[in-house]
């Protein structure tokens, strides 16, 4: 499920009024659905969105978590399933790992917290870290307990003000990276989890080509926005999914957008001039992933008519765009296109 339609979920639940529970995964081992970090929500009657598993341990989740809502005290949670003892649970699942799940309650009375602030920070592009003590023998310092550092700025809940400016300073001192739990020489065992902000495409073209980018970028959770020099495309509608589709002069695509809170922009306007246009004004901005569609000499051809500008570009723009997966129609050459983007999210490098 995606962070989006989490958020979504949790927007809708808190607008009710509900009585939520938090599930964050703090530990596995062997093979699991999900790692340290991934979190879920879970409301009172037992409704839920996101997995942790792949729907094998949710039911037991929701019914745990009914507990927690009720005793608004958070609960930490293990699953053992490496060998046939998972049979014990009545699931038998096989999944040959180990899972530990903390469950936190959110109240209606306390604005939800952690979770609402979470909920901002995954919408924003700033570095966040989120520290949650999963054991304390700190007083002051409850279970469930949670910092949460964003642009140099800290806030915590069930937190000491001592410990809290202890965890502010080690997280400033080590950074993110991956998820991590640490025990802590101060009396507490803490998950460091980084939060990775909801991922921002820009696709400059609105081609018939463009809707299952679109459509299947949206699906993975994606905030999508579309632009074309073109009335007639966009009036024509098919972007239903995306945030916003404009009418831009490619130009102004500079003063229309900006450009730098993108992680990724692919140019596929099909319209060489317009290309063109749009790739100038993108050679300085530094974006996780920029691609332009279409054959190698037609991105070679780009970058030559470009100059200097083009000579920046080179080691960046990909093109052609896409994992080579024998894509031949709109929709597989999106699948491609997405799977590249995720990819370079994910830090794997270009397959062959």
């Amino acid at each position: 499920m995606s962070m989006r339609r989490l958020l979504g979920a949790f927007d809708a639940w808190r607008e009710q009024g509900e009585t939520l529970v938090l599930a964050t995964v703090y530990e596995t081992l062997g093979s699991t659905y999900t790692k340290a970090g991934h979190r879920m929500l879970i409301a009172a009657n037992g409704d839920y969105q996101g997995l942790v598993s792949g729907g094998c341990l949710e039911g037991d989740l929701a019914e745990r978590a009914e507990q927690v809502a009720a005793s608004g005290t958070a609960l930490a949670v293990s699953y053992d399933l490496r060998d046939e003892a998972d049979d014990l649970w009545g699931l038998g699942v096989g999944c040959n790992g180990l899972l530990r799940v903390l469950l936190q309650p959110l109240l209606p009375g306390q604005g939800y917290e952690p979770f609402g602030s979470i909920a901002n920070a995954l919408q924003q592009r700033d570095s966040t870290l989120v520290a949650t003590i999963i054991e304390s023998g700190r007083s002051g310092t409850e279970v469930g307990g949670t910092l949460l550092q964003q642009a140099g700025r800290a806030r915590h809940w069930g937190i000491d003000a001592e410990f809290a400016d202890h965890l502010s300073a080690q997280i400033a001192a080590e950074g993110g990276g991956e998820a991590r739990l640490v025990a802590d020489s101060r009396g507490a065992v803490v998950l460091f989890a980084p939060l990775r902000p909801i991922p921002r495409l820009l696709v400059l073209g609105a081609g018939l080509d463009a809707i299952p980018l679109v459509d299947m970028a949206a699906d993975l959770g994606w905030r999508v926005w579309v632009a074309d020099h073109r009335p007639g495309y966009l009036e024509r509608g098919g972007f239903e999914a995306a945030e916003q589709a404009s009418n831009v002069d490619p130009r102004d695509l500079a003063r229309s957008f900006d450009l730098d809170s993108f992680d990724a922009i692919i140019v596929m306007s099909h319209h060489l001039l317009t290309d063109r246009a749009y790739l100038a004004q993108l050679a300085e901005i530094d974006v996780a992933y920029l691609g332009v569609l279409g054959p190698p000499a037609r991105r070679q051809r780009l970058l030559v008519d470009l100059g200097d500008q083009g000579l920046g570009l080179q080691a960046r723009l990909k093109g052609p765009v896409g994992l080579d997966i024998g894509a031949n129609s709109p929709e597989t050459i999106a699948l491609s296109i997405l799977a590249e983007i995720q990819a370079t999210f994910a830090g794997y490098p270009r397959a062959s």
